[in-house]
């Protein structure tokens, strides 16, 4: 049986699939893991846990199936833009930073914003410099702890290290170097080289490649750890959300994606690059496409951390929050619970929950999770329009999209139709798919068909058009205050 493995490595677990030539996954594996949050801001992860886990993926996925295998490529992705710095022999010299909701780089953003000139870095790199960026978090490290920062040779993404490990090949994609803000070209798509020089002296420049394209074969060593077959082709793999949209055909003109998970993530696709000062500007996984992309820092966190406190389980909190009804009895929150990513770039944000009163519910405070969310996205949809952002058609992916409330609340609250596929896994699945096209040409609306469309409701509209509003106005209301509180967190746990 012609198979391809494509394996993600993600914030709060790792999955493999193992998907036939006809798009159906023959098996699936998911390992669990953490991230560690040394300090308020600091969310860290050991890198050497994405090759262990691609491992155990790898030996469980090819145990399941009894069939003979005959397995034609591998594709990998990640979380991202994680800056992983490691020596020469590859060795980590320090646990990998993570994407935009590790705020630790404040003050080398406002360093290099100062040196290069805020209008200089949007025209070379896309976008602004926020925590989102890679290229602070390098100079961090060099700043903060020069020590590792000597011993450092060369930057991986969960991806890029997985290739490493396999192939040999030192690569990476160019939708995650475009992340590596300010450090690629997005226009040209090269590095920067003076700037590279600059904020990432003594680390050598990746070699770039395209998401699909493949980067090299398995070696003989890699083989014997994995039991992948020597020179299996590894594709350069991108970041998990990049091929979340790759997985349902989000990838297209006027395609948006919107990813539940753990965090929420959107994406649109263009012809050129748009820029806005509260978005991300990047290049697409494809050549020739260009995105406008966006993050909640916390979504699915939200209901996960509600679910531990109250001790109800998932279906109760559903049933109960459907009941509660479109404005949760008056409640607003905020799902600033982590500071938050676009539109508001503000790593010192926290969440709010207004409205409450004795007479509320787990069922509302659930819902009003739900609802923060989803205004979440609409705060990000509205502002990728005012850029010039043409969405055409939606696309829903992760996790997320098993709870029919959520899709529902998010399709009232944004007033968009969202497609839902028939396979919303998610970024392995994707990466699967990209290592199939690499060997071969399939197409992903025969592999992943749309399976349901949710359409807003308009009497749920009304009440989200106000509730937005409010949810505008309790943020620009409460700010100062909950700067002052993440100042005195930050002091606590520090």
């Amino acid at each position: 049986m012609r198979c391809t493995l494509g394996v993600d490595i993600g914030t709060s677990s790792s999955k493999g699939v193992l998907v036939d030539d006809f798009g159906e996954i023959v098996a699936s594996s998911v390992v669990a893991h953490g991230v560690q949050r040394p300090h308020a801001g600091w969310v860290e992860m050991d890198g050497e846990t994405w090759w262990t886990e691609f491992v155990a993926l790898v030996r469980d996925l090819v145990h399941t199936v009894a069939d003979d295998i005959d397995l034609m490529a591998v594709g990998v992705s990640g979380m991202g833009p994680c800056v992983l710095l490691a020596d020469e022999h590859d060795a980590p010299v320090r646990p990998a930073i993570l994407y935009g909701v590790d705020a630790r780089a404040g003050s080398q953003i406002e360093r290099m914003t100062a040196d290069l000139g805020d209008d200089t870095i949007v025209r070379f790199a896309g976008s602004h410099l926020s925590s989102q960026a890679a290229g602070p978090k390098i100079a961090w490290v060099a700043d903060e702890e020069p020590r590792a920062y000597t011993r450092a040779r060369r930057l991986f993404m969960p991806a890029s290290f997985l290739v490493r490990k396999l192939s040999g090949a030192y690569v990476l994609d160019h939708q995650s170097a475009s992340q590596t803000t300010p450090l690629y070209d997005i226009e040209h798509n090269v590095w920067h080289e003076e700037w590279w020089d600059r904020y990432a002296r003594g680390i050598e420049r990746p070699e770039l490649h395209w998401a699909g394209e493949v980067a090299g074969t398995v070696t003989e060593q890699a083989a014997r750890v994995t039991g992948i077959p020597p020179s299996t082709p590894v594709i350069t793999g991108t970041i998990d959300a990049w091929s979340e949209a790759v997985s349902v055909g989000a990838h297209g003109v006027g395609d948006l994606m919107l990813m539940y998970g753990t965090t929420m993530f959107l994406i649109a696709t263009g012809e050129t690059a748009l820029r806005t000062p509260s978005m991300w500007t990047t290049v697409g996984a494809y050549p020739g496409t260009r995105n406008l992309a966006g993050g909640l820092a916390t979504s699915g966190a939200i209901t996960a951390w509600l679910k531990e406190i109250t001790g109800a389980d998932y279906p109760e909190l559903l049933a109960e929050a459907e009941a509660s009804g479109p404005g949760s009895r008056g409640l607003v929150m905020l799902p600033y619970f982590a500071g938050e990513r676009t539109p508001i770039l503000d790593p010192d944000a926290r969440g709010v929950l207004a409205g409450l009163t004795l007479d509320h519910t787990r069922g509302d405070l659930y819902r009003a999770a739900l609802e923060a969310t989803a205004l979440g996205v609409r705060h990000n949809v509205e502002t990728m329009r005012a850029a010039g952002a043409d969405i055409r058609r939606i696309v829903a992916v992760g996790g997320g999209t098993q709870g029919a409330l959520w899709l529902q609340v998010v399709s009232d609250a944004t007033g968009l139709t969202q497609q839902v596929p028939q396979t919303t896994i998610g970024a392995s699945y994707g990466a699967a798919f990209l290592a199939a096209q690499a060997v071969g040409t399939p197409d992903i609306t025969e592999w992943n068909p749309i399976a349901q469309t949710i359409e807003p409701d308009p009497v749920a509209a009304v009440v989200y058009e106000e509730l937005f509003d409010r949810y505008l106005r309790l943020y620009a209301g409460t700010k100062d205050v909950t700067h002052e509180l993440a100042g005195v967190q930050k002091a606590g746990l520090s």
